[in-house]
């Protein structure tokens, strides 16, 4: 990971999803002004993002696979376009319908265009395989300290310009997505490489395969509890009673921590078994909700939640992927992590949608509560048994 260009396409990989994923990370801090303006029930809003992520989701496999056949600037730059699109148009979106469009359809393509299965794809054709982890681990630690970065950026932009304002802001920040896709340009993938395997040859041998299966069924169980958690805490805390500086705090935290958490599960990924650490990270999420519910709400537990969460919060992306790249190869790692990623937004349609229509018929968050720590038990036994090991292929395999 020395040369010039792996380091060039790290630091442009990293820029990438610092904005797009910073960018999203905070959504949730738009739910009470937009909701109060517009006179919508908080499932209005959460249908609106699960609807984003299931798009998202959705469009992944397919603008992984054209990032993989057609190199990955062309498919950034009109995820960038698409998310500026999106982000203005949010502010003009009075109706239910038409922010599902704006926030969920248009900023559901941007995200699939720019984000980590399109970056991960060229990350993994620069990289030797040994460093592959380890790579895809520092531009994920990136991407989670922009994360960080961008919490306090938009909730100090809505208090001091309002949200539509500060959506207008955020749009033309995410323009800077375009220059940094040019660092991604690579050259044409050798045409030796796993094989004659066509697209289609790909997808049908990774469907039946497992392994692929379980850790698809893993990243469902990632996407529900994360976007959950991202959406829904600041307007949990403040049902509470907590101020709005504790949910900044916490998502803050998680940004942070997230940068640590990606960083050393690339690194441990590098040295042990991934599915091992996959199955950890589940389990700990589990203990770390559970903890959260039984101990006394207070800004200092919300805070220890945040930092605990923030570390387990996007690790699983280098391993899972890493996982993927070892059983399939590098040539279709665009496409086949899009399609473990759509299983992951699955989740977080219904974790984000849930948590609204739940809070609407009940008045609370617990039922979701304890639906994560459930699903976070259900991944960590479904992780265990993954055959992390290169697949065996005829040694010729046509569409």
């Amino acid at each position: 990971m020395n040369t010039p260009a792996v380091r060039r396409v790290l630091l442009c990989a990293g820029i990438i999803v610092s904005l797009s994923m910073g960018i999203r990370h905070g959504f949730g801090f738009f739910l009470q002004p937009m909701t109060a303006d517009f006179g919508w029930t908080r499932e209005v809003f959460a249908f609106a993002l699960g609807l984003q992520n299931l798009v998202w989701g959705l469009a992944q496999p397919f603008t992984g696979a054209l990032a993989d056949r057609f190199g990955a600037v062309r498919v950034l730059v009109v995820g960038a376009l698409l998310y500026a699109a999106g982000l203005a148009l949010m502010t003009v979106s009075s109706s239910g319908l038409l922010f599902s469009a704006s926030a969920g359809l248009l900023l559901g393509l941007a995200l699939s265009g720019s984000t980590y299965s399109i970056v991960f794809g060229v990350i993994g054709r620069a990289v030797p395989e040994n460093q592959r982890s380890q790579a895809m681990g520092l531009a994920s630690a990136a991407g989670s300290f922009g994360q960080f970065l961008m919490v306090p950026i938009e909730q100090q932009l809505i208090g001091g310009v309002g949200w539509i304002n500060a959506l207008l802001i955020l749009s033309a920040m995410s323009l800077l997505i375009i220059p940094a896709a040019r660092g991604l340009r690579e050259a044409p993938l050798p045409a030796h490489a796993a094989g004659s395997q066509s697209v289609w040859a790909a997808a049908r041998e990774a469907f039946r395969y497992p392994s692929f299966q379980m850790l698809m069924a893993g990243y469902f169980v990632c996407g529900f509890q994360v976007v959950f958690i991202g959406v829904h805490l600041p307007a949990y805390l403040k049902d509470f009673g907590l101020p709005a500086s504790v949910a900044a705090g916490a998502l803050a935290l998680i940004g942070l921590f997230n940068v640590f958490g990606t960083y050393t599960a690339g690194q441990l990924g590098a040295r042990f078994t991934k599915k091992y650490l996959l199955s950890f990270i589940y389990l700990a999420r589990a203990v770390a909700i559970t903890l959260f519910l039984l101990a006394p709400l207070s800004a200092w537990s919300v805070w220890l939640f945040a930092a605990a969460m923030g570390f387990l919060w996007l690790s699983t992306v280098p391993l899972t992927n890493g996982v993927i790249a070892t059983i399939f190869g590098v040539k279709h790692l665009g496409m086949l992590s899009g399609f473990v990623f759509f299983s992951h937004q699955i989740g977080s349609f219904l974790g984000v949608w849930l948590g609204g229509w739940l809070y609407d018929h009940t008045g609370s968050y617990n039922i979701v509560w304890y639906i994560s720590i459930a699903l976070g038990v259900l991944a960590a036994v479904v992780n265990w048994p993954i055959q992390e090991r290169a697949i065996a292929r005829p040694a010729v395999q046509l569409a």
